[in-house]
């Protein structure tokens, strides 16, 4: 009997902390830029909207993230170490010679800003890599 208790127990912890990382999903404003001589693309994701903006001066364009994007989008979040993500590692390092634009990617919380050091565009630090190909993913649309 203890022991059934003790997993139902763990069981609403377990699930009270995801629901809580989702609710903060509201609060989330997650920009990913990339920009080089002539190339500037920026994508800010909030509250299951997304404002993609293609070039220097130009208005962003707002669009509704549909119900599956933004649950792909919520589940690669939660995959990341916002306190690490400054830390990380770029794989490549074409942005140095203009082989590659300059990406950054910059996750609010909460009112506290989280940031990785530059990547090259196209060549994310594999922690984040999933979460930045479904933001880039709205350029192509």
């Amino acid at each position: 009997m203890r022991i059934v208790s003790f997993l139902l127990l763990i069981m609403v912890i377990g699930t009270g902390c995801s629901s809580q990382k989702k609710t903060d999903m509201a609060n989330t404003t997650i920009e990913y830029s990339a920009m080089s001589r002539g190339f500037h693309k920026k994508i800010t994701v909030q509250n299951q909207s997304v404002w993609v903006e293609s070039e220097r001066g130009q208005d962003a364009v707002e669009s509704k993230i549909d119900a599956g994007k933004w649950n792909q989008i919520v589940a690669e979040f939660e995959k990341v170490n916002l306190e690490t993500i400054s830390t990380l590692k770029a794989p490549t390092e074409k942005r140095f010679y203009d082989g590659a634009a300059i990406a950054n990617l910059k996750i609010i919380q909460n009112q506290k800003t989280y940031e990785t050091t530059s990547f090259d565009n196209g060549f994310p630090p594999k922690e984040i890599e999933k979460l930045v190909n479904l933001l880039t993913g709205f350029i192509e649309e």
